[in-house]
Formats: structure tokens, sequence, C-alpha cells
């Protein structure tokens, strides 16, 4: 039925007016408390609507590049402990070799034996070291995206972190001869040098790393913290809204109901 087809007093329609209002707003106050938000659509504020959700959407897209460099720096670690390991086998394999300069031939060929034993753990080591694919002792490389469109990064290059990238030899001549012990200390220092070389280097890279994680979780924050503050709704002004609007609410339906009485008095005629 089309609300022309009803006739209403002029009082009627004014307190009807007034009571569509009043549910109307407190409609858009019940919204906001249980959003916590007093812009809730482009309808509320167009400008403080779009300007928040730029915020949130580049806060979102830092956040995907701050679970990259989350993976990036446990992929670093991951070759720091590799390098730790191998320094501490080369440690190990450096006292066998030294003490193969004084003992005798039968002993020093035991002893060769144990360091080929260490030189194929080494190699072991160096395959073990990578994380989710990436092996930055066995010449893998990393690449780590700090911004939102991926256009400042940080590469990293890995090196061979086996024997043979070392440049640590087998033990020549079951070690019969001090100069085959001595050439192979030789190789475990120069092996020991290039490995701490590249432990500062993968220091270095994991602070970068660290330092641009903190960053991001730093401007994530602002941009949430500016986005709510464009749209976030005050909890105590809309509960004070909700409790006199829920007044007016009642004394509308009491209006209302009292205009209509005029109506009603024509019943009395009959």
């Amino acid at each position: 039925m089309a609300i022309s087809d009803i006739s209403l007093t002029s009082g009627m329609r004014s307190n009807l007016v007034s009571l569509q209002s009043t549910v109307e707003l407190l409609n858009r106050t019940q919204e906001r408390l249980a959003s916590g938000k007093r812009v809730n659509s482009p309808l509320d504020n167009a400008t403080n609507y779009f300007v928040a959700k730029s915020h949130m959407d580049r806060a979102e897209d830092l956040s995907v590049r701050k679970d990259g460099m989350g993976e990036a720096i446990q992929t670093v670690k991951s070759a720091n402990e590799g390098i730790t390991a191998i320094t501490d086998l080369i440690a190990s394999a450096k006292g066998i070799a030294q003490s193969a300069l004084s003992a005798g031939t039968t002993e020093r060929s035991t002893l060769a034996t144990q360091y080929g034993a260490i030189r194929t753990q080494i190699d072991q080591l160096a395959e073990d070291s990578g994380y989710k694919g990436t092996n930055l002792l066995d010449t893998g490389t990393l690449e780590v995206k700090f911004n939102e469109d991926g256009t400042n990064t940080l590469s990293i290059t890995g090196f061979d972190a086996s024997t043979s990238g070392l440049a640590i030899d087998a033990a020549a001549g079951s070690w019969a001869s001090d100069a085959n012990i001595n050439a192979a200390i030789a190789d475990l220092d120069a092996a020991l040098t290039t490995l701490r070389s590249e432990a500062k280097t993968l220091s270095s890279n994991l602070n970068i790393i660290t330092t641009r994680n903190s960053f991001t979780q730093g401007m994530i924050n602002v941009l949430t913290e500016g986005a709510t503050s464009l749209t976030a709704a005050d909890t105590n002004e809309e509960g004070a809204n909700m409790l006199m609007l829920q007044v007016r609410q009642s004394l509308g339906t009491t209006a209302l109901s009292l205009s209509a009485q005029a109506a009603q008095s024509v019943l009395r005629l009959f």
C-alpha cells in the first residue's frame, strides 16, 4: 500500500518523521558502538574513509614485506650457524694436524684418516645449512625487499663453504712428511680467514635486515594509528548518544500516540 493511500494528521506526520529520524540515528550509533568506528563507509565521511583505507592498505603491504624479512633473517642465521659449526670443525682438524707433527708414521696415518672424516663433515654441514630452499653456504643468493612496491632491496650472495670452496685439500701422502702436514695447516688457516670474513659480511647484512624489520613494524604501527584516529569512535560519547536516543525514541512513540487521539475521538461518535 502506498504511503499516499493513508491520510495522517499533520501532528501524526510530524511526530512520525521525528521518530524515523531518531531510529536512523539510533541505528547509526549502534553501528558505531559495534564496530568502534565513527566512519564505517564513504557515506559517513568520504575523505577520512579513503585516507584511512590508503593507510591500512599500505600497512598490509608492509606486513607482507615484514614476513619476508623475517624469513630472510632466519636464512642468514642458518648460514651463520653453519659457519660457526664449520669453524669448530676446522679448529678440531687443525689440532689433529698439529698433533701429527709429533706423531709416528702409523699414528700419522690414523690422524690423516680422522682429518678426512672431518673434511667430510665440513662438506655435509655446508650442504645442510640452507633454510627454505636457500643455502648461503652453497653459493645461494637472497634478495630481500623492504618497501611495499619492492624497489628498495638488499641482495646477499652466498659463498662455497665446502672443503673445495675453502681450499681444504685431503691429507696428502697420509701425512708421511711434515711438509704435507704443514700444507694442511696452512689450508686450514686460510679457510678460517675466509670464514671470518664471510661471517662479518653476513653479520652486517643481518643487522641491516633486522633494522629494516624493526622500522617496518614501526611504520605499520604509525599507519594503523593514523587510520584509527581518522575513523575511531568515541565510545563514551556514543554511549551517551545511545541513552539520549533511546529516551527520544520513547518520547517520540508517546507523542505519536497522543497525536493519534484526535483521530481516535471520532470513534466515540459511533
